[in-house]
């Protein structure tokens, strides 16, 4: 039944996940690129950019049918040259608006940069999983995050839906081990801007 729960997204933290370490960082609400900035040298490094297929789960929540083409962005999140964020950005080619030609530009720049400045975005409620070798991000997921090991431990994620007038945007950011060495200081960060604890 544990694992079963570990296979779905999860408006909130599950029990089991009362000891994950980095809890801090998947409940916050404030911008991942400001948080990371605060505490490192932040970079973007681009891993793909193009029409791609969304993973089932992915294309449920924007409410496009299985199969169908999408505009899909992989990153890799760097503090102080070491990755410590996977992020994958889906963005449905209908109905058509501004976010194609605004993700398209974005280059080396952050999606955060976009979505906390640009008025006119509404964030969704987060949701949670551990992602295990079933899914499909998973071992993008750990290529991006360049971890290695026999025997791959979950890795924590967390996804949130933003709105921009008929559009919509799922983004989906997992967390390496390696985040926890800005761990105290992202704690601490939290409570100074004011983030969303919960």
């Amino acid at each position: 039944m544990r694992s079963g729960h570990h296979q779905r997204w999860h408006s909130r933290l599950l029990r089991t996940a009362g000891n994950v370490p980095f809890k801090s960082w998947l409940r916050d609400r404030g911008s991942l690129t400001a948080r990371i900035q605060a505490r490192g040298r932040f970079t973007v490094r681009v891993l793909r950019q193009g029409l791609g297929i969304p993973t089932a789960d992915e294309a449920r929540a924007l409410g496009i049918a299985p199969g169908t083409l999408a505009w899909v962005r992989e990153v890799a999140l760097l503090a102080d040259d070491q990755v410590v964020v996977f992020a994958h950005t889906v963005l449905p080619r209908r109905p058509r608006g501004p976010l194609l030609l605004w993700l398209a530009r974005l280059g080396n720049h952050s999606l955060g940069a976009l979505l906390f400045s640009q008025a006119g975005f509404t964030r969704g409620a987060m949701q949670f999983r551990a992602l295990d070798q079933r899914h499909a991000l998973f071992a993008p997921a750990r290529r991006a995050l360049q971890l290695a090991g026999p025997a791959p431990d979950p890795l924590w994620a967390r996804r949130s839906y933003f709105g921009f007038g008929v559009q919509a945007v799922l983004v989906t950011e997992v967390f390496a081990p390696r985040v926890l060495h800005l761990g105290d200081a992202g704690e601490n960060g939290a409570r100074k801007t004011g983030c969303d604890p919960n």
